[in-house]
């Protein structure tokens, strides 16, 4: 993880979890991570799988877009018409399923564009939570800017694209084709299409 605002609320995940796959989303005491709470995100997820929605959107996550993501689809996120399902709709959903499936995070490096052409890199954190009993219910997650541009805040991201991937307590995963891969922070990435997908640790 590059950001320390990912590295934060992964200590604070864990650390809640324990011995277990993921905490319950009841035990998320926002006083606790009230420092990361602009950069934070929780995920709805619906059953059956294909359907989340941002049921919360820190400050700073809204700012990126330039509106009130609360209520609307993950994956539009990718594709504003998340109607038509292409292949980024498609990548969010599979990583969507790894997380609540196998009950691991998830950390992506992203791009966002805006309709200027301009460019920004980005970290979104995925990690489980169980909500009562369930483990496919919420995800709580993060997404922070590598760099602040000047224009940030003045003109919004109108789309994301999937740089890397790398899942956190589980080896590589195959995805979908994606764009060229920056490069990552760590060493021996595996190549999947475009995509790098890099290993983690539980830590």
């Amino acid at each position: 993880m590059k950001h320390p605002t990912s590295r934060a609320l992964h200590t604070y995940w864990n650390r809640l979890r324990g011995e277990r796959c993921a905490p319950e989303r009841s035990e998320i005491e926002p006083g606790e991570i009230r420092h990361l709470l602009a950069d934070s995100l929780i995920l709805e997820i619906g059953l059956p799988m294909r359907e989340a929605h941002l049921r919360l959107a820190g400050t700073r996550v809204c700012a990126l877009f330039g509106r009130e993501l609360r209520g609307l689809p993950f994956g539009g996120l990718w594709e504003p018409d998340a109607a038509l399902a292409g292949p980024a709709h498609a990548e969010s959903w599979r990583i969507l399923e790894i997380v609540a499936g196998e009950g691991v995070g998830a950390v992506m490096g992203l791009r966002g564009h805006t309709a200027a052409g301009e460019g920004l890199d980005l970290e979104l954190l995925l990690l489980p939570l169980r909500h009562r009993g369930r483990t496919h219910a919420r995800m709580l997650g993060t997404l922070s800017p590598l760099t602040v541009p000047h224009w940030i805040g003045l003109r919004p991201l109108i789309r994301l694209e999937t740089v890397s991937l790398r899942i956190l307590g589980s080896g590589a995963r195959p995805l979908p084709d994606a764009v060229p891969p920056a490069p990552a922070n760590d060493a021996a990435p595996v190549r999947r299409g475009h995509l790098l997908v890099h290993r983690g640790g539980r830590a």
